[in-house]
């Protein structure tokens, strides 16, 4: 077990002499690694949101910030362990909800954090308590979920450790957790408008990229080593914001990186220089141990990876965090691992590990079809009850850039489908299905013949404990000789991920080449550009829930579905009243309440 220096559990920012250029500020995160003595118990949290001024890339801008902190607090839990966040927006204009990601809120689903999906947004002023068990030892985060509240900075770690009793099928000494995300100087708000607007003005590329909420802008820590995107050296001295965070090891042992990314836009990857780690948990589940020297995650999923820290102990080695799936125009996020004693000013000797090709998929594909399931993990059932195809298209809609399934472009309504579904309001949204699949003879090779989409607000409705599967068919945008990835992300459900491919999926595809032997669990799974994923799970969590590309403006332009999963059961439920405090469920709550809303 690790026994760190004195000063390395205080929580606090640590100077070193300035003998170099640029100073690091080392915010300590080990967690000293024992076995769980706590009973299961209620976690209480009291949030504030608000807007505050920072320097996240060491450029000021507005973040939106929890308790005056960015990120926002970090939520530690052991499973079994009920949470309750009080949560109050003090948002002058603008409503609020926070999504627990990869938490599955069995019996909870009005705590899911989804806006016009699971509750009303949080009015200004207003307050509203998130209160849920965590049943999953594992590496999550909580993100905002209304509007693009996400980009604007709006997210947090929430680590689950295992229960007493449990024993998790690895061994560490000390753990550090890395929440990655991406930055830009535009407001969200005005990203936002520029997404709705005629002619279309894309968002662009993150200028920067952020480990635990730090980045900088403009400048490398690498620059003196000749390989790096800028060739401006990082002037850090008094920039405690955006200054990196520092990972301090001890030689010779074993470290878990949890990594989360909760980037708006950019698939990342991550490698640290001379080392190896070896993958143990994807999106909160074991996954069979398999080595790597660089890994690729996407918006919305989650690791964790095992560090030894055998080499030489001399010397400090970067951690480089790149773009993969764009053509990227934004630098590396660079931080250190520092071997101590050494001073955490000490450059590598080595310039930083250099991020694959963007459009090297074949890279891609080898990491993520190595990610199977531990043995003894739960196997798919062996056949589907209902089969549903999803064909991610870019449309047009009354001039509008679209992002469209099965030829509908999503609009969420203003009377969350939880509160609809339970008070069985008609009308509410749109009773007709959405289509099940798409015409057998479309090019996914090729930009749409017809353009033009329509919008929705059509529900799937699943019934309780079927099995589903949904193949993710990707294909051309509306630029010809383009077609891009996306990480699609299910509510209340974890998948089984049961194969990927190529151009359109088949009737063959589905008999020889999907694996039922050891799929992995996910919540969040990539379709690879003009390919196929599938993806299969029971439908056994009631409530009403999204599934969607997890990037950020392509959900605002429509790219997702709802899912309404049995809906007897939801009518039976005891749902707080202030959840539906909005749209044509306000009147039901204030007839439950006596007539006060």
């Amino acid at each position: 077990m690790i026994n760190p220096q004195s000063d390395s559990g205080s929580g606090r920012p640590l100077r070193s002499d300035l003998t170099a250029k640029w100073c690091l500020v080392v915010l300590i995160s080990v967690v000293l690694v024992g076995p769980s003595t706590c009973a299961a118990k209620t976690r209480h949290f009291r949030w504030e949101v608000e807007y505050k001024y920072w320097s996240p890339d060491c450029v000021e801008g507005v973040v939106m910030s929890i308790n005056g902190q960015f990120p926002g607090p970090t939520i530690k839990a052991v499973v079994g362990d009920t949470i309750s966040v009080e949560l109050t927006n003090k948002l002058s204009t603008e409503g609020v909800v926070v999504h627990w990601h990869g938490i599955r809120q069995l019996g909870t689903p009005w705590a899911d954090g989804t806006a016009s999906i699971s509750q009303c947004p949080i009015n200004p002023g207003e307050t509203f308590t998130y209160r849920f068990k965590v049943d999953k030892a594992g590496t999550y985060f909580y993100h905002g979920h209304y509007g693009m509240q996400r980009s604007a900075g709006l997210y947090g770690s929430l680590i689950v450790q295992a229960g007493e009793g449990e024993k998790e099928p690895f061994r560490y000494d000390g753990e550090f957790n890395l929440l990655l995300s991406d930055w830009w100087h535009k407001s969200s708000r005005e990203q936002e408008l520029g997404l709705s607007s005629v002619p279309f003005r894309w968002i662009g590329e993150p200028q920067s990229l952020l480990i635990n909420g730090r980045g900088q802008y403009n400048c490398s820590l690498a620059a003196r080593y000749g390989n790096s995107t800028s060739t401006a050296q990082c002037k850090l001295t008094g920039a405690e914001q955006c200054a990196p965070f520092v990972l301090p090891v001890l030689p010779n042992k074993t470290y878990r990186l949890r990594l989360a990314s909760s980037t708006a836009l950019a698939s990342l990857n991550l490698a640290i220089g001379g080392h190896k780690m070896v993958v143990v948990e994807a999106d909160g589940n074991y996954v069979q141990p398999f080595t790597v020297d660089d890994l690729d995650i996407y918006s919305g999923e989650s690791y964790s990876v095992l560090l030894t820290t055998d080499q030489d102990p001399r010397q400090n080695y970067w951690i480089a965090i790149g773009v993969r799936g764009r053509q990227p125009n934004t630098s590396q996020a660079l931080t250190i691992l520092n071997y101590r004693p050494n001073s955490v000013s000490k450059l590598p000797a080595s310039p930083p590990p250099t991020t694959p090709l963007w459009n090297d998929y074949n890279h891609s594909k080898s990491f993520s079809t190595k990610i199977l399931a531990l043995a003894g993990s739960p196997r798919p059932p062996p056949a589907h009850d209902r089969r549903i195809f999803l064909l991610n298209t870019q449309s047009k809609f009354n001039g509008q850039t679209k992002w469209s399934i099965n030829n509908i472009s999503l609009s969420l309504p203003p009377t969350p489908y939880l509160g609809a579904i339970k008070y069985n309001l008609h009308g509410a949204f749109e009773g007709t299905s959405p289509p099940e699949s798409f015409p057998a003879d479309y090019d996914v090779m090729h930009p749409p013949a017809n353009p033009n989409s329509t919008v929705g607000s059509g529900v799937y409705t699943l019934g309780l404990n079927s099995t589903v599967d949904i193949i993710l068919q990707n294909a051309n945008t509306l630029t010809a000789n383009n077609s891009e990835i996306h990480p699609w992300h299910l509510h209340g459900h974890d998948f089984w991920v049961l194969g990927y491919g190529e151009g359109k999926f088949t009737a063959e595809d589905g008999d020889k080449r999907l694996n039922l032997k050891n799929p992995p669990l996910r919540n969040t799974a990539v379709i690879f550009p003009y390919g196929w994923t599938a993806l299969r799970f029971v439908a056994d969590n009631p409530g009403a829930w999204a599934f969607h590309c997890h990037i950020e403006p392509h959900l605002h332009m429509g790219m997702g579905v709802a899912l309404a999963v049995g809906v007897d059961a939801v009518g039976k439920m005891k749902i707080p009243g202030e959840a539906f405090a909005c749209g044509l469920t306000a009147k039901m709550v204030a007839a439950d309440n006596g007539g006060h809303s």
